[in-house]
């Protein structure tokens, strides 16, 4: 679940950097530097997914990478196909973890019958 989902973010902070060089013409010096911000923490809360704040931190960036869309508009449909991909990324992992610790307990216990 980790390896997606950091790779879900690695990704927007990539997508930020490209709405930062749309965003240059037209927006405030503040748009700028808060996209800019935007873009570091999603790069760093990537690595910080070893603990489930991280994941609520994630959560919560996939709504301002969505509000971002009032300085460039097409970031509300980019953020959007990206909190798909979030969700995706969490509800498959979670499902993947899940069949690995069935499998982990089968094998346990097939092993513990042998001598």
């Amino acid at each position: 679940m980790r390896v997606m989902a950091a790779a879900v973010l690695a990704m927007e902070s990539i997508l930020m950097g490209f709405a930062l060089l749309i965003a240059k013409e037209s927006a405030t010096s503040l748009q700028l530097w808060l996209g800019g911000l935007l873009s570091i923490i999603l790069f760093l809360t990537a690595g910080a997914l070893k603990r489930k704040g991280g994941y609520l931190l994630g959560s919560i960036l996939q709504l301002f990478l969505i509000s971002y869309g009032l300085v460039v508009w097409h970031m509300y449909y980019m953020g959007g196909l990206f909190l798909l991909l979030w969700v995706a990324a969490i509800s498959l992992g979670r499902r993947g973890e899940a069949i690995k610790a069935r499998l982990i307990a089968q094998s346990d216990k097939d092993g513990s019958k042998q001598p």
